[in-house]
C-alpha cells in the first residue's frame, strides 16, 4: 500500500465496476451516472489505497468529466498538487490571491518568483503567512540576505527571518501603508523628485481626471484618457484650486476636505492622478485650500505616521523611519525592492493590499509583488458564493461612501456577483471534480469527486505526476491544451494604476488608495471582483 487514502466504499464499488468494464474511464461514468447508489457509497471512513489505484481513479474521474461536460466542470485549489495539472487541461484553478495586483499592475501581471528575490536590496514580508520558515521559499529569502538584503517583516508575529519586525495589530495594515506612502510622496516626491521620471513614464500618475460638482465642492470622476505634460497642474498659470471630497473611513463613514489644482477642459475641471494623491495622503502644498496635517506628528488627520500609530500600534519614528528605508533603497537600486504578501486579517483585504502596492509603484519598484496576480485563475470567494451559497441578506450597499451614487443599495453580495459574471468576470461552472489542500466551506453540491486531506474528502491527493501519467494514458486527446491567458511580466509597456477608474471603486470610495478599519467583511465585497 501507498501513501494515499480512499472512501472505503467507494472504492469497492469502483473496482466492481472497473473489472466489468476493464475501462477506467467508463467504470467511472457508470459509477456517477448511478447517483442514488453512488451518493450512498460516499462519506465512510477512509482506508489505504496504493498510489497507482489512486492515481488511476483520479484520472478516470478528471478524463470523463472534461470529455463528458468540458474541462471547467474539474477544478483545484492553486495550493493543491494537482492545481497545474487541472490548469494544463483547461480546468478551473481557483486562487486566494487578491485581485488587487491586477488591478495596478494589469490582468495577469506576473510578481517577483521566488528565485528572483536574492536580487532584492529591500524586502517586506508583510501579513500573516510572512514566517516562511517550513516553505520552499525560504532558502531564497535566506540567499538574499547573505548579499546584504534588509529584510522588514510586518504583521502581527515577530519572526526571526528579518532584521527587523514592525508587529502590527490585526486588520492595521493598510493604515501604516498609507502612512508610509505619505512619508514617500512628502520627501521623495515634492521636497524632490526622486522618482518624477518613472512616475512619468510608468505610473498613472500624469492622467488627467475629470471633477464632478458635488455640495459645492467637488468629487473624482473618471479619466479623460489624456495626459498632462508634467505630473502636477500645481503652479501652471491657467491653473486655479478646487476642493474635493474624499472618503474617509477611520473614523466612521466621513470626508476629508482637500483642495487640488485644476483646469478647465471644455466644461468640467480636470485634475491630475498625482494631485489627487497627494490631497488624498494629505501632504499639503502652499494656497490650496482644505483641512491639512500639521506635519508627521498630527494624530488627528490621515495619513501620517502619529495617525497610524493609535491604529496599528508601530510607532510613528518605525513608520518614519521604514519609508524612508524603502525610498532610499529604491531610488539607490532602480527600483530592487518587493513586498511579499501574506494573509490579511481583515475583510478589507483587498483595500490594505492596494495601499501596500502603491509603495512599490511609487518607487519604481513595479516588479516587486512577490505574487502572482489572480490572472486567468478564478477568485475562491465569488466562486463558492455563485455555486455553494444560496441567496445571502448582506447589504452590499452598507460600504459605499456617503457620496456614492447607491448602486449597491440594498442589494446582496450575490447579485452583485451574478452582475459581474453578465459583465465578463471570469467564472468556471460548478465543479464536479474538486482538489483542496485544506478543509473549504461551503463546498458545490455537484462535486462528485472530492480530492483533499482529510475524512470528508473522497480521496487524498495521489501523487501529480502519477496522475497526469494516467491521464495521458487514458485520454490525453480529451483535453484542449490551452485554458491560460497569455499575459505580459509587470515589465512590460502598461502603466501602472493607483486611480481604478471603475464605477465601483468610485461607489465605494477605494478607486484611489485608502484606509479602512478592520470590519466584517462581506461573502463578496464587490471591489474584490474588479479587474
Amino acid at each position: 500500500m501507498g501513501g494515499s487514502q480512499v472512501n472505503q466504499a467507494l472504492v469497492r464499488l469502483y473496482f466492481e465496476v472497473r473489472d466489468g468494464l476493464r475501462d477506467p474511464v467508463a467504470a467511472w461514468a457508470k459509477l456517477t451516472a448511478n447517483s442514488q447508489l453512488y451518493r450512498q457509497a460516499r462519506g465512510g471512513r477512509r482506508v489505504p489505497l496504493d498510489d497507482g489505484t489512486a492515481a488511476e481513479l483520479t484520472a478516470a474521474a478528471i478524463v470523463h468529466t472534461a470529455a463528458e461536460h468540458g474541462a471547467g466542470r474539474v477544478a483545484a485549489l492553486s495550493t493543491s498538487p494537482l492545481a497545474e495539472l487541472v490548469g494544463g487541461i483547461g480546468g478551473a484553478v481557483l486562487t486566494e490571491q487578491s485581485s488587487a495586483p491586477d488591478q495596478v499592475f494589469g490582468v495577469g501581471a506576473r510578481g517577483t518568483l521566488p528565485e528572483e528575490w536574492a536580487r532584492a536590496a529591500f524586502v517586506m514580508l508583510w501579513g500573516e503567512n510572512n514566517r516562511l520558515v517550513r516553505t520552499p521559499d525560504t532558502p531564497w529569502l535566506i540567499a538574499g540576505r547573505y548579499k546584504g538584503q534588509k529584510v522588514v517583516a510586518i504583521g502581527p508575529h515577530p519572526t526571526r527571518l528579518s532584521d527587523e519586525t514592525l508587529v502590527v495589530r490585526p486588520g492595521t495594515d493598510g493604515a501604516l501603508a498609507m502612512a508610509m506612502g505619505h512619508v514617500l510622496l512628502r520627501e521623495f516626491f515634492v521636497e524632490r523628485s526622486a522618482f518624477h521620471g518613472h512616475a512619468m513614464e510608468r505610473t498613472d500618475l500624469p492622467s488627467l481626471v475629470r471633477l464632478r460638482e458635488r455640495g459645492g465642492a467637488c468629487v473624482v470622476g473618471g479619466l479623460t484618457g489624456g495626459f498632462a505634460d508634467r505630473l502636477s497642474l500645481y503652479g501652471e498659470e491657467s491653473a486655479v484650486s478646487a476642493e474635493v471630497l474624499l472618503p474617509r473611513f477611520d473614523d466612521g463613514p466621513g470626508l476629508l476636505r482637500r483642495g487640488v489644482p485644476v483646469v478647465s477642459d471644455g466644461s468640467a475641471l480636470v485634475t491630475t492622478v498625482y494631485d489627487l494623491l497627494l490631497a488624498v495622503y494629505g501632504v499639503e502644498r502652499s494656497g490650496l485650500p482644505g483641512q491639512w496635517p500639521d506635519g508627521y506628528e498630527d494624530r488627528g488627520e490621515p495619513y501620517t505616521p502619529a495617525w497610524q500609530e493609535a491604529y496599528t500600534g508601530v510607532t510613528a519614528a518605525r513608520a518614519l523611519k521604514i519609508a524612508r528605508e524603502l525610498g532610499t533603497a529604491a531610488e539607490r537600486t532602480g527600483g530592487r525592492c518587493m513586498i511579499v504578501p501574506g494573509r490579511l486579517e481583515t475583510g478589507h483585504a483587498d483595500t490594505a493590499y492596494r495601499a501596500m502596492l502603491a509603495l512599490l509603484v511609487l518607487t519604481g519598484c513595479g516588479g516587486g509583488w512577490a505574487a502572482d496576480g489572480a490572472g486567468s485563475a478564478v477568485p475562491l470567494v465569488p466562486y463558492l458564493c455563485l455555486h455553494a451559497c444560496g441567496e445571502d441578506a448582506a447589504d452590499v450597499g452598507a460600504l459605499s461612501w456617503p457620496l456614492g451614487d447607491g448602486l449597491f443599495h440594498q442589494r446582496s453580495a450575490r447579485s452583485v456577483l451574478l452582475e459581474a459574471v453578465r459583465d465578463g468576470l471570469p467564472m468556471a461552472p460548478s465543479p464536479r471534480v474538486l482538489a483542496i489542500p485544506r478543509p473549504i466551506y461551503p463546498l458545490p453540491p455537484s462535486v462528485e469527486l472530492l480530492i483533499g486531506p482529510d475524512d470528508g474528502c473522497d480521496l487524498a491527493a495521489p501523487d501529480a505526476g502519477m496522475v497526469a501519467d494516467a491521464v495521458a494514458k487514458l485520454s490525453a486527446a480529451a483535453f484542449s491544451p490551452g485554458g491560460r491567458v497569455a499575459v505580459d511580466a509587470v515589465g512590460g509597456a502598461s502603466r501602472m494604476r493607483l486611480l481604478v477608474d471603475h464605477v465601483w471603486m468610485h461607489e465605494y470610495g477605494e478607486a484611489l488608495p485608502t484606509y479602512r478599519p478592520p470590519g466584517a467583511g462581506l461573502p463578496v465585497k464587490p471591489t474584490y471582483l474588479v479587474r
